[in-house]
C-alpha cells in the first residue's frame, strides 16, 4: 500500500546538539539519568519527570501510559498511583516492566527495563502528605480504572470528601493508593544526531555489575 498521509511521512528534524561518548558517561546509569534529568531541568523541558510506563495486560497486549517520576534513589526510579487500577492489576501479575523517557528540547531519551515492587509504606506516607490538598482528596474518589456512568459520579465523590474533611487539617493517605519502585537491569541513553546515525549507550546489569557498551542506530 502506498503511503497515504504524505505530509506527516515528511516531517523530519535532524538531531545536532550534542553527542554522547563513552569516556563522558558516569559509572552506574543512575548516575548518568540524574545528570541527564538535572540538565533537563536547567533546560526547563516541560514535564521533565514525565515517563511512558509499560507493563504487561492480561491479553498480553503491551499497555502503556504515562506517569510522573518522583523519586530518583540509589536502586531504582518511583511513582505512585492507585493499588486497585488497572496498571496495578498488572503489575501485580508480571514485576517486568519498562520506562521511557523523552526530552525532545535536549534531543535525548532513556529507555529502562526493570523489576518493579511496591515502596514501603512510610514512604507512601510521606509523598501523600506533601501533595495538595485537592489531589488527596482525588486519590480517595477516583476508582481508578473502574467503568463509571458519567463525570457527575466523580464530582459528587469530591464534594462529598470535601465535606468530610472540611473540618481536618490533615487528610489520611488512602489504603489503596501508594507508590512503587523500578530497580533497573537495562538502560539505554540515546542522543539523536544528524542523519540518523544516533548515539545510543547501554548499561546491562550482569552478575551485579554494570556492562557499558554502545548499539547501532
Amino acid at each position: 500500500m502506498a503511503i497515504v498521509q504524505k505530509d506527516i511521512a515528511a516531517i523530519r528534524e535532524d538531531y545536532s546538539k550534542y553527542r554522547l561518548d563513552e569516556q563522558d558517561v558516569l559509572a552506574t546509569p543512575i548516575a548518568q539519568f540524574q545528570k541527564w534529568f538535572d540538565e533537563a531541568l536547567t533546560a526547563q523541558v516541560m514535564e521533565p519527570n514525565a515517563m511512558t510506563l509499560a507493563s504487561h495486560s492480561h491479553n498480553g497486549f503491551p499497555s502503556s501510559r504515562i506517569v510522573l517520576l518522583k523519586d530518583i534513589k540509589p536502586t531504582g526510579f518511583s511513582f505512585f498511583t492507585n493499588y486497585e487500577s488497572k496498571k496495578a492489576e498488572e503489575l501485580a501479575a508480571d514485576d517486568k516492566v519498562s520506562l521511557l523517557f523523552f526530552w525532545p528540547e535536549l534531543q535525548r531519551q532513556v529507555r529502562i527495563e526493570g523489576l518493579v515492587k511496591k515502596l514501603p509504606v512510610a514512604d507512601s506516607d510521606e509523598y501523600f502528605a506533601s501533595r495538595p490538598r485537592a489531589s488527596k482528596i482525588g486519590a480517595h474518589a477516583s476508582p481508578q480504572s473502574s467503568v463509571i456512568a458519567n463525570r457527575e459520579i466523580l464530582e459528587h465523590a469530591v464534594e462529598e470528601l470535601e465535606a468530610t474533611y472540611k473540618d481536618q487539617e490533615v487528610i489520611p493517605r488512602p489504603a489503596h493508593w501508594g507508590g512503587y519502585l523500578v530497580e533497573p537491569i537495562y538502560m539505554e541513553f540515546w542522543q539523536g544526531r544528524r542523519s540518523r546515525l544516533h548515539d545510543r549507550l547501554v548499561y546491562e546489569l550482569e552478575a551485579g555489575a554494570w556492562k557499558l557498551y554502545r548499539i547501532a542506530p
